[in-house]
């Protein structure tokens, strides 16, 4: 018999509260009957400048069947939490989580740019990623290549050599499910591949940090540029002369208000 779930968890706090996040969004998206539109990632919405969805694309799931396949791969390469031996372990699995999320899905991006400007394939421009897959064939990669004697273990009965599973996966997934990312899942892969061979290192606490930061700051940032978010402290008002911008404070009863007008930008628009 295994160990109970309970100290499993608390073997792999990192990856129980990352599938925690994922099943909560999951129940959200559902309960509200959000479609992948809305939080998935494409090219056309990137260029946009709705740059948030590198980060809402990759922690959202539409499917029961996505969730449970992600999530199941995702809880047996929680063994990295535990190989501190290794120089791997929790504050290593938190800081590259970080760098998975947002380089795979710049890398998406990438490769999307390329096939459309390059090879003039108009197919990607509206094609939209949403899933964990990215991080989740990410960490694939990087046991496979620090510790390739591990197995993979999906749904509780099928199980892999980690050191041919990226690959299998990537077959696999995109045999049962032909909607799959092939993109996607390859560009965790090749993200993975340069963390594991030390093409990115140096993380550390402080630059993890410093990362979420500005993570955090253009998420904000763009979901305001986008019009999905309003910050009501930030009024916007039209001056007589549209050339001239201006700022200024307005005394309101709750303290001061920032008022400021802007150029006319026709190259945004408001979703």
């Amino acid at each position: 018999m295994g160990k109970p779930l309970f100290y499993e968890i608390l073997e792999k706090p990192a990856t129980s509260v990352l599938i925690g996040i994922c099943s909560v969004i999951w129940f959200y998206i559902q309960k509200k009957n959000i479609g992948y539109s809305h939080v998935g990632l494409s090219y056309e919405t990137a260029i946009e400048g709705q740059h948030w969805r590198i980060i809402t694309s990759a922690f959202s799931h539409i499917s029961v069947i996505h969730l449970v396949f992600n999530m199941s791969a995702l809880w047996s390469l929680g063994v990295v939490e535990q190989l501190d031996h290794l120089g791997l372990g929790v504050e290593y699995y938190l800081q590259y989580t970080l760098v998975l999320v947002i380089l795979s899905g710049v890398l998406v991006l990438a490769m999307y740019h390329l096939l459309i400007q390059r090879f003039k394939i108009e197919y990607f421009r509206r094609v939209t990623a949403v899933g964990y897959s990215c991080v989740v064939f990410g960490w694939m990669t990087i046991l496979s290549v620090k510790q390739p004697s591990s197995k993979l273990d999906l749904f509780g009965f099928l199980s892999l050599p980690i050191s041919f599973a990226p690959f299998e996966s990537l077959i696999f997934t995109s045999i049962i499910v032909p909607q799959a990312s092939f993109l996607g899942h390859l560009s965790g892969i090749v993200v993975g591949y340069a963390i594991a061979w030390g093409l990115i290192h140096g993380m550390s606490n402080y630059w993890a940090l410093s990362l979420l930061g500005w993570i955090v700051l253009v998420f904000v940032l763009s979901l305001k540029r986008s019009g999905v978010l309003e910050l009501n402290f930030l009024e916007i008002e039209s001056v007589t002369d549209p050339s001239l911008p201006s700022v200024r404070f307005l005394a309101s009863g709750n303290g001061r208000t920032l008022q400021m007008s802007a150029l006319p930008d026709g190259n945004i628009d408001l979703v």
